[in-house]
C-alpha cells in the first residue's frame, strides 16, 4: 500500500483521539467491550466480527482506531473505515467526511487562488442596508410558512433588492436577510433567501439561499441562551418551534452541516436538538449530541412527524406541536 499523504495521515491521527465517539457515530449498532468497540460488519450490523481499538497511540499497528473484521479479513485504520462505511471510492471523498465529523474547515484553497475578498465585511454592509421585515414581502412570505417573527427579532431584515448571481450581472431579487453572529452577538455572515417578487414563496432559483461571511459555528440567533438551548437546521424550523416555546432562546445553524459543526453558548447545561427528519438531519444530531454530552450537557434529541417542523406546524397547528414536542422531552417519543 502507498504511504498516506500527510493531510491524510494527519486526519487519521486526529480520528483516532475520537474513536469512540466516531464508532458511537457511524457504527451505532455495536458497543463498546473493554478497549475495544465490536459491530457485525461495516454496514452496521449487529454483531461482534469487526473490531475497531478504542484505547493505544495515535500511530503504529496498535494505536487507537485500528480495526479488523475478522470475517472478510479487513483492516486500516479510521480513514479507511470511513471509506468502508459510507461506501467511499475515492481517499478525498473519507477525508472530507472526516474533516465533517471533527468539525474542521475545508483545506485551504491553493495560494495560486485568487483572493475572495473581505466576505464577512460585505455581509455585514447587507444585513445593516436591511430594513424592518414588518410589511414588507419578507413578512408575507413568513406568514405563508405559518410564521410570526419573535417580539425580540433582531436577526432578521427584508431588502427588495439583494444581486443574485444565478440571474446574470447586475440582476437583484427582495429578500429575507438572517444575520448569522458568534456568542458575542457579532455579524460573521448572512444569509439570503432570494423571494418571488409577486407571490409569497422562495425565488424559482436552482439555489434560492446562499450564505455569504463565515458561517462555520455560528448560527442565526432568538433570544439570549440562559443555560437551555435549542438549536435546529433551518430558520423556518426554529421559528416554528419558537411559535409554540416562545421564551426558548434557540439558534439555527441554517444546515445540517453546520448543525454538527455549531459552538454552543458559554454554559449552556441543557441542549435541544431539532434535527429535520433525513439522513443528513440523523447525522448532524449525532455529531451535535456527541459534542455536547463530552462536555457534560444534557441532549434531548427533538424529531419531526414529517420532514422538518415547518411542515409539522402546517400540519397541526402551533397547540399541536408543542404537544408532540413535549411528549419527546418528557421521554414519550415522537408522538
Amino acid at each position: 500500500m502507498a504511504p498516506l499523504p500527510s493531510s491524510a495521515r494527519a486526519l487519521s491521527e486526529q480520528l483516532a483521539l475520537r474513536a469512540y465517539a466516531l464508532c458511537r457515530t457511524y457504527l451505532s449498532r455495536g458497543c463498546r467491550s473493554g478497549r475495544y468497540w465490536t459491530v457485525g460488519d461495516v454496514q452496521n450490523n449487529p454483531g461482534r466480527s469487526l473490531f475497531v481499538r478504542l484505547i493505544g497511540p495515535v500511530s503504529g499497528p496498535r494505536a487507537a482506531g485500528r480495526w479488523c473484521d475478522a470475517a472478510t479479513g479487513e483492516s486500516g485504520d479510521l480513514l479507511d473505515l470511513l471509506r468502508a462505511v459510507r461506501g467511499e471510492a475515492r481517499l478525498a471523498d473519507a477525508m472530507a467526511e472526516a474533516r465533517r465529523f471533527l468539525i474542521l474547515p475545508p483545506p485551504e484553497p491553493p495560494r495560486s487562488a485568487a483572493p475572495s475578498g473581505d466576505t464577512i465585511a460585505a455581509a455585514r454592509r447587507l444585513f445593516a442596508a436591511g430594513r424592518p421585515v414588518p410589511g414588507t414581502r419578507g413578512e408575507r412570505y413568513l406568514h405563508a410558512r405559518g410564521l410570526v417573527l419573535p417580539l425580540d427579532d433582531a436577526a432578521l431584515r427584508y431588502h427588495p433588492r439583494v444581486f443574485c448571481r444565478e440571474l446574470g450581472p447586475g440582476r437583484t431579487l427582495p429578500a429575507l436577510l438572517a444575520a448569522v453572529t458568534d456568542d458575542s452577538g457579532r455579524v460573521t455572515a448572512v444569509q439570503r433567501t432570494w423571494l418571488d417578487p409577486t407571490a409569497a414563496t422562495k425565488a424559482a432559483l436552482r439555489t434560492p439561499r446562499r450564505t455569504m461571511g463565515r458561517q462555520i459555528g455560528h448560527g442565526v440567533r432568538f433570544g439570549a441562551p440562559v443555560g437551555i438551548v435549542l438549536a435546529g437546521e433551518g430558520v423556518e424550523t426554529v421559528l416554528s418551534l419558537r411559535r409554540a416555546f416562545s421564551a426558548l432562546p434557540m439558534i439555527a445553524a441554517l444546515s445540517a452541516a453546520h448543525l454538527g459543526a455549531l459552538d454552543l453558548p458559554p454554559g449552556t447545561r441543557r441542549l435541544l436538538i431539532a434535527r429535520d427528519g433525513d439522513p443528513a438531519g440523523r447525522r448532524a444530531a449525532a455529531r451535535l449530541r456527541a459534542r455536547a454530552e463530552a462536555l457534560g450537557i444534557r441532549v434531548i434529541d427533538l424529531v419531526p412527524v414529517g420532514n422538518d417542523f415547518n411542515a409539522d406546524l402546517d400540519r397541526f397547528g402551533v397547540e399541536g406541536l408543542r404537544r408532540r414536542v413535549l411528549r419527546q422531552t418528557l421521554g414519550a417519543g415522537p408522538g
